[in-house]
């Protein structure tokens, strides 16, 4: 047989761990088995072809159709000499048979991944899905039991060149794999753009402040230094990139506050901002009097700001101690 496999049974060997360069591996286990995909494995799922037929992947009434579907794409795919992932319950011998026989006519190797989450971990998982997409707990149950038969009967004498257990796998080394992937496409080291001067705003804002953020090229606010605005709706933030924070050469982000000094100073007054948090906070003015707030008319925001506004006042209170 030519090192090409098929699984039939739960779960994708991760890069690295593949014992045959091409495969047909098989994943079997019950609902709500949860198997952890390996990010650029092409896998085959009975729900998606029922969402494809339905648009409603919990449609059962289209599960005859899915099948029909996904076996179409499993030979296509074979013929190819692709490596291919079948995900599906396939807990019973008669929905293996035809997996098994597929990958014998493409001279591929079948080999089976138990995913064997226990049952009642299955049932509870129940309540996060829709409810066209529950299975009956009997049902949940039942299969669990045919999934165990089928290990106790050898699932080797049903053709499967090898079993492989979905506890056994490397899960880690996948993990960091996409990791660095993601982190690799953001720095623009895997060839693309990446998010370029975007990476400092996600890495302190997070992902979804991206789609609001506004460069505003040509603002004068922030004393030279870039501005940006978020906006959505009729609320908007202005923010400033600064370069050489209390000139040290350190990089971060101040947000535009009112003055706490004047309500009609012409003045830019700034504060530092963190994390989305702050964001919310500058927002719901929560920062309008925070000690680190500084304004280009009338400087920081401290306790001493009044005594050097008013040279009088230490007179005066030298007055009020001797009387």
């Amino acid at each position: 047989m030519n090192p090409n496999t098929l699984f039939p049974n739960g779960q994708v060997l991760p890069a690295g761990q593949h014992r045959h360069p091409i495969s047909h591996p098989a994943l079997l286990g019950h609902p709500e088995r949860t198997p952890t995909r390996h990010a650029s494995t092409p896998a085959r799922s009975a729900s998606t072809h029922r969402s494809n037929r339905e648009d409603d992947a919990g449609d059962q009434d289209a599960t005859g159709d899915a099948v029909a579907a996904l076996h179409l794409l499993l030979e296509a795919r074979m013929r190819r000499r692709l490596f291919t992932v079948i995900d599906a319950t396939n807990v019973t011998e008669a929905a293996r048979r035809p997996l098994v026989a597929a990958a014998k006519r493409h001279d591929m190797l079948p080999i089976a991944l138990m995913v064997a989450t226990p049952g009642m971990v299955c049932v509870g998982r129940q309540g996060a899905r829709p409810a066209n997409r529950r299975v009956p707990e009997e049902v949940v149950i039942r299969q669990r039991k045919d999934m165990v038969d089928s290990h106790h009967r050898g699932l080797k004498s049903e053709g499967f060149i090898e079993v492989a257990y979905s506890e056994s796998l490397y899960q880690l080394l996948p993990y960091l794999e996409r990791l660095s992937e993601t982190r690799q496409a953001d720095l623009g080291l895997d060839g693309g753009e990446g998010l370029g001067e975007l990476n400092l705003v996600r890495r302190t804002f997070g992902d979804e402040i991206l789609p609001l953020w506004q460069w505003k090229p040509g603002s004068n606010v922030a004393g030279g230094d870039r501005v940006a605005e978020i906006r959505l709706g009729q609320q908007y933030l202005t923010l400033a990139l600064r370069t050489d924070v209390d000139g040290e050469g350190d990089v971060g982000f101040d947000v535009m506050v009112p003055c706490p000094h004047d309500d009609e100073c012409t003045g830019y007054a700034w504060v530092p901002a963190y994390s989305v948090t702050c964001l919310y906070r500058a927002l719901n003015g929560d920062l309008d009097d925070d000690e680190d707030i500084v304004c280009t008319v009338h400087g920081p925001n401290n306790d001493d700001q009044g005594d050097e506004d008013d040279p009088d006042l230490g007179a005066q209170d030298l007055e009020a101690i001797h009387g």
